[in-house]
């Protein structure tokens, strides 16, 4: 009786307490309706299908753990191309994107209030325009004809005697894919990065310079990269998500999913070709959910490298 008492008292004061916040939960309601029905809502879908045989016409056919062990043991484009393609993508463009966004922030940081916003949106520009980039400027460099950008300058130079098809050639398609993609990486993380390096106290390279700190490298590593880990964190996590995530870039390139003898074929392409050229979406719900172990193992190492203690 005591217990049957007690838990209607705790459901009374948990519905009380819901009521009190009401205000604070209709603020956060957009938010947590849009998360529901575009993350939450599509990931619980896609895991359930991962286990059926599904065409988008014919009725689910469940198969258990069989997509899994295809892609484990059948699926040589994913063990061969996308999977290797995808961590030397990642790999590079990665870090290299995550390094290059700290230093332009704060190389932009060091400039006078009055222009460093033009800086900021001529850097943050290429990541929101990305599509139209690729065809207006990225397709005419690395045009395979003589009138290319590339190759004119090579030609005009002496340094090749006929054109190259580079975006025709695997040799070359994945390296111009890191190219165009590190052009492209000043995204919020950017962003995150310059903000944060604008709210670091002044004060502490004062303290610093007093405590022996003699140069800028000795106050990035010791007091600026400190007072902005939540930033630097943030920034990490996009980096992860977006390199693993990648793939349109390539499609642009190549102008179509598959890319020249699969060259810079990513776990995406895969996703992509199985989902909406071949219509086998049980499958493609497979390769989406080692996609994202793989998102939340790379997220999971950045947290550890960046949190603080206590927020991991």
């Amino acid at each position: 009786m005591n217990s049957g008492s007690s838990i209607k008292r705790g459901r009374q004061a948990i519905l009380a307490t819901l009521w009190k916040q009401r205000v604070s939960y209709l603020f956060i309601a957009p938010f947590m309706i849009c998360f529901t029905v575009f993350i939450v809502i599509p990931i619980v879908l896609a895991n359930g299908l991962a286990f059926f045989s599904f065409d988008a016409i014919s009725r689910p056919t469940f198969l258990g753990w069989d997509n899994f062990l295809a892609i484990l043991t059948q699926d040589r484009i994913f063990l061969q191309n996308a999977i290797p393609n995808t961590f030397k993508f990642a790999i590079i463009v990665g870090p290299l994107g995550y390094a290059l966004s700290f230093l332009l922030a704060w190389l932009i940081h060091q400039l006078p209030k009055r222009i460093r916003d033009l800086f900021t949106i001529a850097i943050y520009t290429p990541s929101l325009s990305a599509g139209v980039a690729m065809s207006v400027v990225w397709l005419v460099i690395f045009n395979g004809d003589r009138i290319g950008y590339l190759n004119n300058f090579l030609l005009s130079a002496g340094i090749v005697r006929e054109p190259q098809l580079w975006l025709q050639d695997p040799q070359y398609f994945m390296n111009i894919m890191i190219v165009v993609s590190l052009w492209a990486s000043m995204g919020v993380g950017f962003l995150a990065m310059l903000a944060g390096l604008q709210t670091v106290n002044t004060e502490l390279y004062e303290a610093g310079a007093i405590d022996g700190i003699s140069n800028r490298l000795q106050e990035i590593y010791y007091i600026t990269i400190p007072s902005i880990k939540p930033q630097m964190l943030f920034g990490a996590i996009m980096s992860v998500v977006g390199t693993l995530k990648a793939g349109s870039i390539g499609a642009l390139l190549a102008g179509s999913p598959i890319t020249p003898q699969y060259s810079g074929h990513l776990i995406t392409n895969h996703i992509e070709d199985y989902a909406f050229i071949r219509y086998e979406l049980g499958y493609a719900s497979a390769l989406s959910v080692v996609l994202l172990l793989l998102v939340y193992g790379t997220s999971r190492l950045s947290f550890r490298l960046f949190a603080a203690k206590g927020d991991e």
